[in-house]
């Protein structure tokens, strides 16, 4: 006889229980390890800060007592209002030397009295062709080559030193770094002390600031000195005028900017009559 088959149970709708009771059994035992991790064992603590104290000989109590776990204390850091360097006391110079006292750092307003001295001075010194002017980078004295050197020659003639004595008198009061930057016009040069023109700038500009070096009280380190040769004219080299204005070493009296800034980048040296291109 065939074996009679048993009847299908019913389905479970209730199984979704154990996987849930799992679920929150697993979820119990998470939030009570957290619990358990957050709490603080006191006597723990205190037994690593005596063992801190006995290391480093530190006495609990008196006056050398050190606190070697420090408190989780929030502390509250007061606001500090940084205020701007006022012009007066930015003018002072803080790198004066020994032998003279702290000089002034001249701005725009004491650029115009230099000018107006210094032509006055300059006349009376029978100096002629300076060019004083106020730029981008400071106060420039554009001194001739035509009257302060010997064509192809680097060296300050004789007949210039009473002028140079009278601009080094009128800068020495300052404490504004100075550049001497020496500049020719394109013709090549044809003295053999100079392979090109580069060197008879720069050889240029250096004797004029020998010469302002030399003065007394004044200051050396204020000075650096750059020869651009003829690549940074002034006027169209096509004319005689225009190689005369070209042939030249600038005094430049830096300002707070120009001190800082690179002077290839300027535009106070960019030609007021730009040459053709």
């Amino acid at each position: 006889m065939a074996r009679k088959k048993k009847p299908e149970k019913p389905p479970n709708h209730e199984r979704w229980l154990v996987s849930y009771g799992d679920f929150i059994t697993l979820l119990f035992a998470v939030f009570v390890t957290l619990y358990a991790m957050s709490q603080v064992d006191k006597k723990k603590l205190d037994e690593v800060a005596a063992s801190y104290r006995d290391a480093f000989s530190v006495s609990v109590s008196g006056e050398n007592a050190k606190t070697l776990i420090p408190k989780t204390d929030v502390i509250t850091i007061p606001k500090v209002t940084i205020a701007p360097i006022p012009y007066a006391q930015y003018r002072t110079s803080p790198s004066a030397g020994p032998r003279e006292p702290k000089g002034l750092f001249a701005g725009q307003e004491d650029f115009q009295t230099i000018i107006n001295a210094l032509r006055k001075k300059l006349a009376a010194a029978g100096a002629s062709g300076v060019d004083l002017h106020v730029g981008a980078r400071g106060l420039v004295i554009s001194l001739p080559a035509a009257t302060f050197f010997a064509p192809g020659s680097g060296t300050v003639t004789a007949a210039s030193a009473g002028a140079l004595s009278v601009i080094a008198d009128a800068l020495t009061p300052y404490a504004n770094p100075i550049s001497c930057e020496g500049h020719t016009d394109n013709t090549p040069v044809s003295s053999a002390a100079f392979a090109s023109n580069w060197e008879l700038s720069a050889a240029r500009a250096a004797s004029v600031a020998r010469a302002l070096a030399d003065d007394t009280d004044f200051r050396p380190e204020r000075l650096s000195v750059s020869g651009y040769g003829e690549y940074r004219p002034i006027a169209n080299n096509n004319s005689e005028e225009g190689r005369k204005r070209n042939n030249r070493v600038d005094i430049i009296l830096l300002n707070k900017d120009g001190a800082v800034r690179d002077a290839a980048s300027d535009d106070e040296e960019a030609p007021r009559q730009p040459p053709p291109l």
